[in-house]
């Protein structure tokens, strides 16, 4: 899953992005709401966590920018005080949910966990295909019953290619929502990790699930 974080205070964004990359998550951080609207608004994310308040562009009026461009990203509302009036301008700005500063990571974390799981995301705790499952609670992995031990960034590659069995997925689609944006990656490290993938999921069993699909990319499925 890939999380853009809008906030100013510079200590709270980077803990929440170290707490939310220790889920397996991919993480990128905008410092005001002019970059925050920039990234939202190019790239593809699963939630965004977005200040009230924040400079050049503040979190409601972000959200309607957003919401007027048709873009519904999931959006979990950070405000200063908790006071009933911030909650129902981010809510009725667009906002999906809000939550209270200061917070407990464990509350931010479930309420993430709890916004992936709406139908209008369509995301699932539990990604199967054959004898393939991926829990994305517990961040187990088994196959035929075996469990299996992976890093943080191949399960999150794992978790997109199971969200689209039997799709076609580009190695930029890859890159786009397993890394942050301004990760340093290489050409070939989608490759290098499908590579991984494979000798822990398909090599130990008879049937292969991963596909390379020349000239297009990769495709999990059976």
């Amino acid at each position: 899953m890939r999380i853009l974080v809008i906030e100013d205070d510079h200590r709270i964004a980077t803990a929440v992005k170290k707490g939310l990359e220790q889920e397996a998550f991919a993480v990128d951080v905008a410092f005001d709401g002019e970059v925050g609207f920039d990234l939202a608004s190019t790239e593809t994310f699963d939630v965004i966590i977005l200040d009230l308040m924040l400079p050049k562009l503040d979190g409601i009026s972000l959200t309607k920018k957003l919401r007027a461009e048709n873009i519904h990203t999931p959006i979990l509302m950070l405000t200063a005080k908790g006071q009933v009036d911030d909650k129902v301008a981010g809510l009725n700005s667009g906002a999906d949910d809000y939550l209270a500063k200061p917070f407990a990571f464990t509350e931010l974390l479930a309420r993430i966990r709890a916004m992936s799981r709406r139908p209008t995301s369509r995301i699932a705790e539990i990604l199967t295909v054959a004898d393939l499952e991926l829990n994305t609670i517990n961040y187990e992995v088994k196959r035929n019953g075996k469990l299996i031990t992976l890093s943080r960034k191949e399960f999150a590659l794992l978790e997109f290619l199971l969200r689209h069995v039997n799709t076609i997925v580009t190695k930029d689609q890859i890159m786009n929502h397993v890394w942050e944006y301004d990760a340093d990656i290489l050409p070939n490290t989608v490759e290098v990790y499908i590579g991984y993938l494979r000798n822990r999921i398909d090599k130990p069993f008879a049937t292969q699930l991963i596909r390379t699909v020349r000239g297009f990319g990769y495709k999990i499925g059976v």
